[in-house]
């Protein structure tokens, strides 16, 4: 059983946690609590390490329960944490995906992508590429917001011009309302949803790679990009399964 803070196994979640370089140096991160290891049991992953608390009757190596909530950053502690191998999809496998897939730019704020992750996964959608600037999918707030997509939804680091199948462009100063486009798009096969940063949005080079751009009507200004993503995602869903 581990009874120190200072076990070598711990101080390797601890850098995981805390650097984006280390996961990647490694090809790992870490996934914490009941519900997230269930997903990544019941989507077949095996922990490279996995740890649970003394006494919690959970599968793991046992650590003392106060020295595992040291680790943990959930506000409660947790009674289980693991280790995973990150899985990318390769890049030339874009190029045979089928149905809906959804390309982030310049997304990075972590929960951002992680909710995404959770919407592809709700909605269907092959896989999530990451562009430039998006945050890492497997830093432990992507994770948690993912609530366990993270293990079912395929993840790929790619540019505008590797994505599939028909582009579609959300841009808020787009002329065409997304339900109006998304009609269109009935028997389009592949199609990649494009998602910029609130502020940023995809700008005049990427739209130039899209096919269509749309907007989301709304009473405000601005829309949390994940929620515009969610909403886009359901509209397109909805269509192919109509």
């Amino acid at each position: 059983m581990i009874t120190s803070p200072h076990n070598d196994k711990l101080k390797t979640v601890r850098k995981l946690r805390a650097r984006r370089r280390e996961r990647e140096r490694l090809g790992l991160f870490v996934a914490e609590g009941e519900d997230l290891l269930s997903a990544a049991d019941a989507a077949g992953w095996e922990p490279v390490e996995r740890f649970a608390a003394s006494g919690s009757g959970l599968p793991g190596i046992e650590v003392d329960p106060a020295v595992l909530r040291s680790v943990s950053e959930l506000a409660s502690g947790t009674r289980t944490l693991a280790v995973y191998r990150e899985r990318w999809l390769e890049g030339g496998a874009l190029a045979h995906s089928n149905g809906l897939c959804v390309y982030l730019h310049g997304l990075s704020d972590p929960a951002n992508v992680g909710a995404v992750l959770r919407s592809a996964a709700a909605f269907g959608a092959g896989c999530v590429a990451l562009g430039p600037g998006s945050a890492d999918p497997f830093s432990p707030r992507a994770v948690r917001a993912s609530m366990g997509a993270i293990f079912s939804v395929p993840v790929v680091s790619a540019s505008v011009a590797a994505l599939p199948g028909v582009k579609l462009a959300l841009d808020a100063r787009a002329t065409r309302p997304l339900s109006a486009v998304v009609r269109e798009l009935e028997r389009a096969g592949t199609v990649t949803l494009m998602i910029g940063a609130e502020r940023e949005g995809l700008g005049g080079e990427l739209l130039g790679h899209a096919d269509h751009e749309a907007q989301i009507p709304i009473a405000t200004e601005s829309l949390n990009a994940a929620v515009a993503a969610a909403i886009a995602m359901y509209e397109l869903s909805r269509d192919s399964n109509s």
